[in-house]
């Protein structure tokens, strides 16, 4: 079981590293607002759709088996919040003047638009459920009974504790930003990999 635990923890901790849409709004979301604690809504719901996916992967019960039109769907919303989460990103800007950076912060990214923009590119984001379905998934067919539920534990552990390390340290770099260049030149980074990543699904879908 400690072997199956391990293995889960190497795992999801090699497949979440690399930089991607989810861990760029993330890591966005924990600089942009004035506390932690505002960051919250975008880790939770990062952590939650993460734990579902690993959830349905390990024991069996494939997305891959919607249908094409419910694929098509699905990814064309993506697509869309993605268009969206980059302009929105690209149009926010960093300020020294404290009050005005929070009054940007609430009215850009509410607790209920981290939580629809968190979701979205955690289920609507191709990367995310091949890494789940195909690569989680099919590592998890080699272990069966509790070996099986500690490899699915230590993926999930690692998706809550990465997601809430990134935004943490997405917080402490706001605060060392006083000047606001680095915030600025990071929204234009973040919202081109927004971008990219949604003419990415667009290729995909037009296969």
């Amino acid at each position: 079981m400690a072997e199956a635990f391990i293995h889960g923890l190497i795992l999801a901790f090699g497949l979440i590293l690399p930089l991607g849409v989810q861990n760029v709004f993330i890591f966005h979301q924990g600089a942009l607002q004035k506390h932690f604690i505002h960051a919250l809504p975008a880790v939770l719901t990062a952590s939650l759709c993460d734990t579902l996916l690993i959830i349905l992967a390990v024991f069996g019960v494939s997305v891959m088996n919607f249908s094409s039109l419910t694929k098509t769907v699905l990814l064309s919303i993506g697509i869309l919040f993605l268009l969206y989460m980059g302009w929105s990103t690209w149009k926010s800007t960093s300020s020294t003047d404290k009050e005005n950076n929070e009054k940007t912060a609430k009215e850009t990214f509410t607790p209920f638009k981290q939580v629809v923009f968190s979701a979205s590119v955690s289920l609507l984001n191709p990367h995310a459920i091949m890494d789940t379905i195909g690569v989680i998934g099919t590592s998890s067919l080699q272990y069966n009974g509790g070996e099986k539920a500690a490899f699915a534990l230590a993926c999930i552990l690692v998706s809550w504790i990465w997601f809430a390390g990134l935004a943490l340290a997405g917080r402490r770099i706001g605060d060392l930003d006083q000047s606001g260049r680095l915030m600025n030149a990071f929204n234009k980074i973040s919202a081109l990999v927004m971008w990219g990543a949604a003419i990415y699904i667009g290729f995909t879908l037009a296969k």
